[in-house]
Formats: C-alpha cells, sequence, structure tokens
C-alpha cells in the first residue's frame, strides 16, 4: 500500500471507500497551511478520537494525496525513508527548520516545533486567516 518509508502512495481510487475516521485526519491534513506542520498527536486530540498511531497508519494508508509532510512526530524528526522529499518540501514552504549538530546520524535537519507547529488557527505567516480551523469543509468527500 505505501512506499518504503511508510511514504503513502496515495488513496484509494474513490474517495467514498475512505472510513470516516480516514476522512476527518485527511480533512485536518488538508487545512495545515504550507510552512507549518502539527503533530499525529495533534491531529487525534483535535478530533477527539484515536491517537498519534491511528493518525500514523491512516496517513500511511491514505495521505498520499494530502501533503503528509505537514504530519510529523512530536520532536520533528523527518519522515525515515522519506527525509530528503520531506525536506525540499519544507525548503520550498519556508518550514522552520533546525539544523542537525555533528552527532546526529546524517547530519539530516528537524522540524523547529517550536516555530512550525500549526494551531489550528493561525496561517504560515501568523495571521489568522479566517476561521483556518481543521475539519471544516473538506476535500475528501
Amino acid at each position: 500500500m505505501g512506499e518504503a518509508g511508510g511514504v503513502p502512495e496515495g488513496q484509494p481510487g474513490d474517495a467514498e471507500e475512505l472510513p470516516p475516521y480516514a476522512e476527518r485526519v485527511l480533512d485536518v491534513a488538508d487545512a495545515i497551511p504550507p510552512g507549518r506542520v502539527i503533530t499525529y498527536g495533534d491531529i487525534a486530540e483535535w478530533l477527539g478520537e484515536g491517537g498519534p498511531r491511528q493518525v500514523g497508519r491512516v496517513m500511511a494508508l491514505y495521505g498520499g494525496a494530502a501533503p503528509w509532510w505537514r504530519v510529523v512526530r512530536a520532536d520533528g524528526t523527518l519522515l525515515p525513508g522519506a527525509e530528503l522529499r520531506a525536506l525540499a518540501r519544507y525548503r520550498e514552504e519556508g518550514t522552520p527548520l533546525r539544523q542537525a549538530g555533528p552527532a546526529s546520524e546524517g547530519h539530516v535537519p528537524r522540524v523547529d516545533m517550536r516555530r512550525a507547529r500549526w494551531d489550528g488557527v493561525t496561517g504560515a505567516d501568523g495571521d489568522d486567516g479566517g476561521d483556518g480551523a481543521p475539519g471544516g469543509a473538506g476535500t475528501h468527500t
């Protein structure tokens, strides 16, 4: 179903095949502004159900068409096996990163969670651009 490293290939051909929970997770992922990120646990908390593992499973199975690189681990580490693709997206979008120290394996940067974490309201520039809240009009219905 997914490629090496857990990066999803895509979702089933017919969006109506999505389980309701998966649809809600993907709606939140779609709402994340460029340059911002949200954790797997944040999404579960926002939805009031499931947990980080359930959100991660949804992203792995169905998240290929969603901005998967904007849903991250709480420590900001990049998705194993997809680091270079995610890093290219972060740089393209201006996502705040923290450079890895020389002791870090592979010297791959992390997302700067303090600066990049999305609160579900404000946009990439810090302005509240309307309701902006996850779970609004979804694109997966």
